[in-house]
């Protein structure tokens, strides 16, 4: 574990003989760990490290300074970048300044005893922003969580204390919940919140991903590891190193690459597809889903020993629907982010309005009504938004259910496709919604009574 006054350092020279010199006059620095690189592809083979500053050959063979310093200011904004070229180039100097470089140096007598001095002033500089943020801490002791979860309900007050308890450790959480409720927005708030705040939030949607390419975006891939693969590929895992890195819809996470999640989570290492090198990562891992893992696990759709690994400390969202007033809470707030993102004036709700929005079950949750009341302030002309500027999507499998007379068993084929696609063709979840058995609707599907795509 790297000591907190240790200053990572990478010398980045193709000269072996000034590299050398320049690392052994540092390492007489006790505080200093200092590494050497003599190419810009070996360097970058191993920034995933996070050095805390970097000194830089202007003059590489292999890649032009600039691009150098363009590629690390990619990876991590925060490493410091000390130029050290053969020529005194006003011009290239204000240039790389202006593109993030700490400080510039011309190559001679003095350069190593100049270098020493910008370290030290930059070491002093990082104890006074530590100390900065020290003091931020104990005048706030937390970030706060209202900038992510809005309510007041019973509900959401118990997803709070949960959620509360997540940030003082380091424990998976998994976070369950319908489509739109701010599974992400929870997953946030616990980064955020926790001693982890200052490293990486890394969000993969599993689902959204196509399944051949879901590896390499997860554990990345060395260039020629397939067709298509011509550069090195950091994965998910090494970009959130020492942060925290959510997977939403793991329940959609192929059965075969379960088995190789699972050791990452044990070994606490990767493997880059292609490749040999085993890649350590220190990351928190929150997952989220819609379905019911436990039910996955029954019908064998998802590892048993992977569930195990993920439920940590799990935190179910409450649908919108069952949050009460929450619903008025969230469309004011809704209404003034938008009113101030878009310099018009404030807005607010009728009562008739009011009444409206909590007759309304919002099958979308959180994201739904966010575009209504986006939606509802650009359709208002006066300050008061009134119930017709409110668009309410009902589908029309419902909006006409009594509208025209049917049989029993149509009624109940309509129910059953209206929640099928509510839930993305989630049978279990429909089958528990609907207190029925899972196997009548598969039979109706395998008669063609009910559509799943």
């Amino acid at each position: 574990m790297k000591n907190l006054n240790t200053l990572k350092i990478f010398i980045l020279e193709d000269d072996a003989w000034y590299g050398s010199m320049l690392q052994h006059y540092l390492t007489l620095n006790p505080d200093y760990e200092v590494r050497r690189f003599e190419s810009s592809r070996e360097f970058f083979n191993n920034l995933h490290e996070r050095p805390d500053v970097v000194t830089l050959d202007y003059s590489m063979p292999d890649m032009d300074g600039s691009e150098v310093l363009k590629k690390i200011r990619e990876v991590d904004p925060d490493i410091r970048v000390i130029i050290i070229s053969g020529q005194e180039d006003i011009g290239t100097a204000v240039g790389l300044l202006k593109s993030g470089a700490s400080d510039y140096m011309v190559k001679n007598e003095e350069t190593k005893d100049l270098l020493w001095n910008a370290l030290l002033r930059l070491k002093e500089i990082d104890g006074l922003c530590k100390e900065v943020e020290h003091l931020k801490e104990q005048v706030g002791k937390k970030y706060d969580f209202s900038k992510f979860l809005i309510g007041k309900s019973e509900a959401m007050q118990k997803v709070f204390a949960l959620a509360e308890k997540a940030t003082k450790t380091n424990i998976t959480v998994s976070i369950s919940g319908e489509t739109g409720t701010g599974k992400e927005m929870v997953a946030k708030a616990i980064h955020y919140n926790s001693d982890k705040h200052k490293k990486p939030f890394v969000a993969v949607n599993v689902a959204a991903i196509p399944r051949d390419l879901i590896e390499s975006e997860l554990f990345g891939h060395e260039k020629g590891a397939f067709t298509g693969a011509v550069t090195r590929r950091i994965g998910k895992f090494e970009e959130a190193h020492q942060g925290t890195l959510f997977l939403d819809e793991i329940g959609e996470l192929d059965i075969n690459l379960q088995a190789k999640l699972l050791r990452v989570l044990q070994e606490r290492e990767i493997t880059r597809i292609g490749g040999n090198e085993v890649v350590p990562i220190n990351v928190r891992i929150i997952v989220a889903t819609h379905r019911n893992l436990l039910e996955e696990v029954q019908e064998k759709r998802f590892r048993e020993d992977l569930y195990y690994r993920l439920i940590g400390l799990p935190i179910q969202l409450p649908p919108l629907r069952e949050r009460g007033n929450d619903i008025l809470v969230l469309a004011k707030h809704f209404m003034d982010q938008f009113c101030k993102e878009n310099n018009s004036g404030k807005k607010v709700l009728s009562a008739e309005a009011q009444q409206k929005l909590l007759q309304y079950a919002f099958p979308g949750n959180v994201r739904e009504i966010k575009s209504v009341m986006e939606l509802a302030c650009v359709l208002a002309d006066e300050e008061t938004i009134q119930p017709e500027n409110i668009t309410i999507n009902i589908s029309a499998s419902i909006s006409d259910l009594i509208g025209k007379e049917r049989t029993l068993k149509e009624y109940e084929t309509q129910i059953i496709q209206h929640y099928l696609d509510k839930y993305d063709k989630d049978v279990l979840l429909v089958a528990k919604k609907l207190d029925i058995g899972k196997s009548t609707i598969y039979r109706m599907i395998q008669a063609g009574e009910l559509k799943t795509k």
